[in-house]
């Protein structure tokens, strides 16, 4: 198989698979990138055992760059990744509607029956935090302000959040830039703008700002 000079790998979220990524991957491919998206079990393992399964999954693309795409939960997993692993292709981060301090909607509902059944193995991923972004990669993340969602069944939140994710929980140390789009924590995977937004930071290291 040929190299590729450059490649974007997408990571899904809880309760998802590589299909909720498709209308993203579809957008990036026919502005020509070259995309692979990532498909794991997300109750079936811990945030290190889904690193390791991304990056076995990332070991059989030959690439000269390889960019990473988190949604949510996805996010994290790669932020373990990039912290464990030194055998990566260089390139781009970008994070959406990552809780990188920690799910607060997860840790309410961590005491309800049923839980177990609800998050599995990902329980621990979820209610855990990173401190800083990856140094040697440019890390972006994209904020939805939509609050529409789970968050509305938790209880309300009275900061700015996408209906699952607060502004505050994806606030990371070492962000090289961020956004912030009307779209719910959902609606981040079928968003055009979205795609332009994700497209502008693998491509520049910035977020394309609504004054520019």
């Amino acid at each position: 198989m040929d190299k590729a000079k450059s490649t974007i790998v997408l990571v899904h979220g809880l309760w998802n698979g590589a299909w909720s990524m498709a209308a993203m991957a579809k957008r990036l491919r026919l502005r020509g990138h070259h995309v692979e998206a990532f498909n794991y079990q997300t109750r079936g393992n811990s945030l290190e055992g889904h690193a390791r399964e991304l990056h076995d999954f990332i070991s059989k693309i030959s690439t000269e760059e390889l960019h990473l795409v988190g949604h949510s939960m996805g996010g994290l997993i790669i932020l373990n990744l990039v912290s464990r692993f030194d055998d990566l292709a260089p390139g781009r981060i970008v994070l959406m509607g990552t809780p990188v301090k920690g799910s607060s909607i997860v840790k309410r509902l961590e005491r309800l029956p049923g839980q177990n059944f609800l998050f599995g193995k990902a329980m621990e991923t979820l209610v855990q935090g990173f401190q800083h972004t990856p140094r040697m990669r440019d890390t972006g993340m994209i904020r939805g302000t939509r609050p529409i969602g789970l968050g509305r069944i938790t209880g309300r939140s009275n900061e700015i959040n996408d209906g699952s994710v607060t502004i505050g929980e994806t606030e990371l140390e070492g962000l090289k830039d961020s956004v912030e789009l009307a779209v719910t924590h959902s609606q981040m995977l079928v968003s055009e703008e979205v795609v332009d937004q994700v497209e502008q930071f693998l491509m520049n290291g910035m977020f394309k700002k609504k004054n520019n």
